[in-house]
């Protein structure tokens, strides 16, 4: 592959339900920590969610986030964390060359939704409408806010991707840069599902709601007792730089992205399948250069419902069966964080390549044999000596399928 075609991750920011920073949330996956708690959201009973605990005012003036989103305000965030973490000259740094994408699941939901709520108050009289409503709602909204917090003048993208996002977010930075529109892509997803009572009210009528009387047993890929999907809120997002580049100004470099792949189920609008997905990870392995055997670990897209663990089981199954390459879960910990859910788990895993640790999918007391896989690290994080590839999956509705393979970066 030609060096500038080689693409690096040189800086990561993120916020989970169980941790604000890269070394806390790994800290708090291999020591079984769930983000996962009681949550109250309008018109319904309590329900339970993975809700984010990040400090919003750190880069954001009251009036800033007043006027925003909270999906902007998860991506400010972890922007402003991932060029801290990255070391980067900001000051220096040609914003025009700099662009932003981030995965989302869905956009305007929230704002909407309270915003209706406010006007029936007022016997929808239009004039207690928000006039900030259309920047708010428009799809590009949070990567638009970042562009504004951070002054970038370079392309801002949202790709919309439902739960496939996160890694979408990464492959159109990856690909911005190997155009040579950007030197640096700010990449990721980003999510505020847990504002929007629709997505509660949603998966509850499909019957794919989790419930559990402790909060943090709630989300349970792969066991005989799941009952649906706990909804997170939450951001991953990465700097992403031609490797070159990062060798030039000495940066530290986390991964290496060496292949990726995204395709389409052509099947049904929420069941997945299985055959896709296989397609998926094989096309990844190949424009990678390498082979399933050489996978040391998959970072599972799992939601804990039914049909889509038994059907992603059953494609890691015809992929992965007799290698070593082990699965692991991260919804476990923080439920399911829709357009940022691919970022974290990958983000999630990153760590793997220092410490030759993979954390653990919890909860899971009685393995589906629907599920079965034989190299599941269930309930306890395992020592793996050794990590030099992870591949990373996920799945949404409407069929489409991502997946990312990283690699450890070596000279």
């Amino acid at each position: 592959m030609p060096v500038n075609d080689r693409i690096v991750i040189t800086g990561i920011g993120l916020t989970a339900p169980n941790g604000n920073s890269l070394n806390e949330f790994r800290r708090n996956l291999l020591s079984g920590r769930s983000g996962v708690v009681n949550y109250e959201t309008r018109y319904m009973p309590p329900v339970l969610a993975g809700v984010c605990n990040f400090d919003e005012l750190r880069y954001q003036s009251r009036r800033e986030v007043r006027r925003g989103t909270r999906a902007g305000s998860v991506a400010i965030y972890c922007s402003n964390e991932a060029i801290r973490h990255a070391e980067l000259d900001w000051d220096n740094v040609e914003k025009c060359r700099v662009g932003v994408y981030l995965g989302i699941t869905e956009h305007g939901n929230v704002e909407t939704e309270n915003e209706i709520y406010e006007i029936s108050q007022f016997e929808y009289d239009t004039k207690v409408w928000s006039h900030h409503h259309n920047p708010r709602t428009v799809a590009n909204n949070p990567a638009g806010e970042v562009t504004l917090n951070l002054g970038i003048t370079g392309p801002h993208l949202t790709v919309g991707a439902a739960c496939a996002a996160g890694n979408a977010g990464f492959i159109q930075g990856l690909q911005m840069l190997r155009l040579n529109e950007v030197d640096i892509a700010i990449a990721g997803g980003v999510s505020e599902s847990i504002h929007t009572f629709g997505i509660f009210a949603s998966f509850q009528s499909q019957g794919a709601l989790a419930t559990h009387e402790d909060p943090t047993q709630a989300s349970r890929p792969f066991d005989n007792a799941r009952n649906g999907i706990v909804v997170a809120e939450g951001g991953g997002i990465c700097i992403l730089e031609r490797l070159p580049d990062a060798l030039k100004r000495g940066a530290t470099i986390y991964g290496e992205i060496i292949g990726h792949a995204m395709n389409s189920d052509a099947s049904d609008f929420v069941l997945p399948n299985s055959e896709r997905q296989a397609e998926c990870m094989r096309l990844a392995l190949s424009r990678a250069g390498i082979t399933q055997h050489d996978v040391d670990l998959v970072s599972s897209h799992a939601t804990a419902t039914e049909q889509g663990d038994i059907e992603e089981a059953t494609a890691l199954r015809e992929v992965f069966g007799g290698t070593n390459a082990v699965v692991n879960n991260t919804k476990s910990f923080i439920g399911h964080a829709m357009g940022a859910a691919g970022a974290l788990e990958l983000l999630g895993n990153l760590s793997s390549f220092d410490d030759g640790m993979a954390h653990a999918t919890i909860n899971v007391d009685s393995p589906d044999p629907r599920c079965e896989l034989d190299q599941l690290v269930a309930n306890q994080p395992r020592d793996l000596g050794k990590v030099r590839s992870i591949l990373n999956n996920s799945f949404g509705m409407l069929g489409i399928n991502s997946v990312l393979i990283v690699q450890k970066y070596e000279d």
